[in-house]
């Protein structure tokens, strides 16, 4: 999903023995609907399979969610970018960060939990930052950073349980899948840095035109990917409605204005909360059974995350004498 920048708004001091401001608690609370939102996506996912195929479950989510972002758009009067190149660099962008992505993950979806595709999910920075290196050599990975991918990466073998694949949490290949989807995301965020944000287009219009570009794409797949049966019951229609209106659509407009009033870095501690939100959803609602590694491993793929984020060094920085 795409990342808004750190806007210029920022939060205003407080005042002792006030109450908390409504603006600070409309805040917290779109920030906690996108810990939900987000950490829940994986559930839908998954009980949207019992009536859908993976394909059938993209087209519908990319469809909803390019529905709302254009009433958004309308309502907003933002206007819609005219430059022929930067609809060429959507398109890109729509199948990295959309379409191939949200594909492998609903395929996924048939044959491991959604508490672990969410864990997978969670490994997307950690990604960000492997591409960044690798594309945007302008830019440098230090201690903390070398040490949080090499953490992030001990906790995907640790999930991954290469000692045990297959008995308990699913196929390998299906797991893979996850990885592969993350890795789309990373190449996106780092395609985006380099050829997007320089047209200065706010989130909510560069979210608006990818997952329309990424709708229209995905009809245009539909064909050939999204065949068979259709069942539609309550269940499947809500997750659906959750999942493309505001998973794939609102969510974008939250992000924005935590970001705004909270900053970049703050909103982006939103990665924590998502992998627990989607595993205790998915042992709660779904009756989904924990191995002891996945939580373990989860712990250190945040862990990393912090690292290389320097979270966990600021810290230490601020508890020292």
């Amino acid at each position: 999903m795409t990342r808004a920048r750190e806007g210029t708004l920022s939060p205003p001091p407080p005042v002792t023995g006030a109450a908390p401001h409504p603006a600070g608690r409309s805040v917290l609370a779109r920030y906690l609907a996108l810990a939900l939102t987000w950490g829940a996506s994986f559930l839908f996912i998954k009980v949207a399979l019992t009536g859908l195929s993976p394909a059938q479950t993209v087209l519908g989510r990319l469809a909803l969610g390019a529905l709302a972002l254009n009433v958004i758009m309308l309502v907003t009067r933002r206007r819609w970018p005219r430059r022929p190149v930067f609809w060429a660099h959507m398109g890109v962008i729509a199948l990295m960060l959309c379409v191939v992505p949200f594909l492998l993950f609903a395929w996924a979806g048939q044959y491991i939990p959604s508490g672990l595709s969410s864990i997978y999910n969670a490994t997307t920075p950690l990604m960000t930052m492997l591409v960044t290196l690798a594309a945007l050599r302008q830019e440098r990975l230090g201690a903390a950073g070398v040490l949080g991918l090499l953490l992030g990466a001990a906790g995907v073998v640790v999930v991954l349980a290469p000692w045990n694949l297959g008995a308990q949490t699913g196929p390998w290949w299906a797991q893979a899948a996850c990885l592969g989807a993350t890795f789309c995301y990373g190449l996106a965020f780092a395609y985006t840095r380099r050829f997007v944000l320089a047209y200065g287009h706010d989130a909510p219009t560069i979210a608006a035109a990818q997952i329309t570009v990424a709708a229209l794409i995905m009809l245009a797949l539909s064909p050939l990917l999204a065949t068979g049966p259709v069942r539609l019951d309550l269940p499947v229609v809500a997750s659906m409605a959750a999942l493309g209106v505001f998973g794939t659509g609102l969510a974008y407009v939250w992000n924005t204005s935590v970001i705004a009033r909270w900053g970049a870095a703050t909103a982006s501690t939103v990665t924590y909360l998502t992998p627990l939100v989607g595993v205790v959803l998915g042992v709660v609602v779904l009756g989904e059974t924990l191995t002891w590694n996945q939580p373990v491993g989860a712990v250190v793929v945040v862990a990393g995350i912090m690292t290389g984020q320097g979270v966990i060094g600021s810290w230490s920085g601020r508890r020292s004498p």
